[in-house]
């Protein structure tokens, strides 16, 4: 199990079947605001899904598998951060993140972003991240352009998301462009 501390609020933990029911009524409780943009959502109808969501991201034995974790804010339960797909032998894969609603606009996925980046170029060796985000979700494509990533361009007709095909941004970020960024602002 990994922990990450993002800072003195935020700490991020590998996602555990223990936490599922906890997971599920933030779903609940913050349906309506996820179901607008989280195509898992409506399938979402209890424990047992999320139950099976946990295990299937522990089951590394996938090529392509993912690392999730729960957010924790001040030891409650904030939402999940993803790198989905992790391409080992590319070196490369997508983040995901919800938030639920209580906790949206108070900046702590943009902390727990920029701590899982970090993670995943140091720690896993990773060369590329990538965010994909519907062209109409506002909220979620300030992240990337926020932590400074470049803007690739839109995949058409990229999510079904309530019942229709939506386009998504594309937004990337290479290890050298962070180290960069980074290196950078430890001078100033």
């Amino acid at each position: 199990m990994h922990r990450i501390a993002v800072d003195a609020d935020i700490e991020m933990i590998s996602l555990r079947l223990k936490s599922a029911e906890e997971i599920f009524r933030n779903v609940e409780e913050s349906r309506s605001f996820l179901e607008e943009w989280l195509p898992w959502v409506p399938e979402t109808q209890g424990i047992e899904d999320v139950q099976r969501y946990i295990r299937q991201v522990n089951d590394k034995k996938c090529p392509k598998h993912d690392e999730s974790f729960e957010i924790r804010f001040n030891e409650e339960f904030a939402g999940i951060v993803t790198l989905k797909e992790i391409d080992t032998f590319n070196r490369k894969a997508e983040i995901g993140y919800w938030l639920t609603k209580r906790y949206a606009g108070k900046g702590i996925m943009m902390r727990s972003c920029k701590a899982l980046i970090q993670y995943a170029f140091e720690d896993l060796g990773l060369n590329k991240v990538f965010i994909r985000c519907s062209v109409e979700n506002v909220r979620s494509c300030n992240i990337p352009k926020q932590l400074q990533f470049t803007f690739e361009g839109i995949e058409r007709e990229g999510e079904f998301l309530n019942r229709k095909f939506v386009d998504l941004k594309i937004y990337s970020m290479l290890k050298k462009e962070w180290l960069k960024i980074h290196v950078n602002n430890r001078k100033h």
